[in-house]
C-alpha cells in the first residue's frame, strides 16, 4: 500500500502521544499535506488560507500548505507520496495522467478532486520590447516560469504555435516573483505566467513598467487545437496598471488532484470547502468567485470516486449534462 504523508502520525515519542491523547480525550491528528506554488503566485496564499480552514473543518487532521515548484513538481511528489494534495493546472494534469510531455509514462491513479480558479496565460514584455507578438521572441531573453512548473509547461506551448522553440530564445527559469524583478531591471525581454488575475508579481511588474502582450485568436485557437484543454480567458480592462482594455489570451482551469486512494473523508472535507461554503474563501481571494463547478463536467482526467459522487449528486445542479468524466 503507498504511503502518504496523511498517514504518517505526530512525530513524538510514544509515551508522550498516547498520554496527550490519553488528556485530550482524543488520538493524535494525521499531517496531511498540500502542495502549492511559489510566493509570487496564487496558489500558495490561496493554499495556505485552504488548508487552515480544512484543519478547522476537519478535527482528526491537521493540514499544512508548502510552498513548491508548482503543478508539476506537485504531481511527482503526489505519485511519490511525499503530499496528499496538490494544484496544477489542466494542461499539467492531463499530461500526467496521459504520459505526455515531461512524462515518460502515464501517472497512475491521478485524480481530480475539486476545480480552483481559472489562469490566463499572462504574457509580460519589458518596457524596451517593441515587438508585437510572441514571434518576436526570436532571440531574446524570456523567462518561461520555474522548472517544474505548469507554466513551464504553457510557456513551451506558447512558443511553439509561434514557431518558437528553446533553441529560439535565451531561457530562463524563474518565479513569477524572480521575473517580476528582472523585467523591472531590464534583465529581461518578455516573461510568460500561467496564473489567475490580478497576480502579485503582474502587479509588481506592470508597476515598474512592463506590460501584458496580447495573443492573436488564431494562435489561441491553434494552441487549442492542439491541446484541447486550453480556453481563451482574456484578462479585463483594469486589473492592471494602465490596461484601458481587455487583453486577449488563452487560458486553462486550475485543479486540486490527489491520488484516487486518498481517502472519501478528506476529499469530501475539500470539495465542500470549495463549492459548497466558499464564502470566505472569496471574501480573502476575488479570484475565487471564478471557481465554478460546472468545470468538474469537461475535468481533462477522472474524478477521484468522492467527486464523482458529489459531482453525480448535483446534476441537477449542474445542468444535468450527460457524459460527465
Amino acid at each position: 500500500m503507498r504511503t502518504l504523508v496523511g498517514r504518517r502520525v505526530a512525530g513524538l515519542a510514544a509515551v508522550g502521544a498516547a498520554s496527550l491523547a490519553a488528556c485530550s480525550g482524543a488520538g493524535p491528528q494525521e499531517f496531511m499535506s498540500l502542495g502549492t506554488g511559489g510566493t509570487g503566485g496564487i496558489y500558495y496564499p490561496m493554499g495556505g488560507f485552504i488548508t487552515a480552514r480544512l484543519s478547522i473543518a476537519d478535527s482528526l487532521r491537521q493540514y499544512t500548505a508548502e510552498v513548491t515548484g508548482g503543478g508539476v513538481e506537485n504531481v511527482n511528489r503526489l505519485r511519490e507520496g511525499q503530499i496528499d494534495l496538490g494544484f496544477a493546472p489542466a494542461n499539467t494534469v492531463y499530461e500526467a495522467a496521459t504520459g505526455g510531455l515531461d512524462y515518460d509514462e502515464p501517472v497512475k491513479g491521478l485524480r481530480i478532486v475539486a476545480p480552483i480558479f481559472p489562469s490566463s496565460a499572462h504574457i509580460l514584455v519589458s518596457r524596451s520590447f517593441t515587438g508585437s507578438s510572441v514571434a518576436d521572441f526570436a532571440g531574446r531573453t524570456v523567462s518561461v516560469g520555474s522548472a517544474g512548473s505548469g507554466t513551464e509547461q504553457m510557456s513551451r506551448q506558447i512558443l511553439e504555435v509561434h514557431g518558437l522553440g528553446y533553441d529560439d530564445v535565451t531561457v530562463r527559469y524563474l518565479s513569477f516573483t524572480e521575473s517580476a524583478a528582472a523585467l523591472r531591471d531590464g534583465a529581461l525581454d518578455a516573461a510568460i505566467f500561467s496564473v489567475g488575475y490580478p497576480a502579485a508579481a503582474v502587479l509588481d511588474a506592470t508597476a515598474g513598467g512592463a506590460r501584458l502582450l496580447p495573443m492573436a485568436e488564431e494562435k489561441i485557437e491553434e494552441l487549442r487545437r492542439r491541446h484541447p484543454y486550453y480556453t481563451s480567458n482574456p484578462i479585463p480592462q483594469g486589473a492592471y496598471a494602465g490596461m484601458e482594455s481587455d487583453v486577449v489570451t488563452a487560458g486553462l482551469v486550475n485543479w486540486l488532484v490527489a491520488m484516487s486512494d486518498l481517502s472519501d473523508d478528506v476529499v469530501g472535507h475539500v470539495v465542500h470547502l470549495v463549492l459548497e461554503d466558499r464564502e470566505q474563501l472569496e471574501q480573502v481571494y476575488d479570484i475565487a468567485k471564478q471557481i465554478d463547478e460546472n468545470f468538474l463536467l469537461d475535468a481533462p482526467i477522472e474524478l477521484h470516486p468522492a467527486t464523482r459522487k458529489w459531482m453525480e449528486a448535483n446534476l441537477n445542479r449542474l445542468g444535468g449534462r450527460d457524459g460527465a468524466p
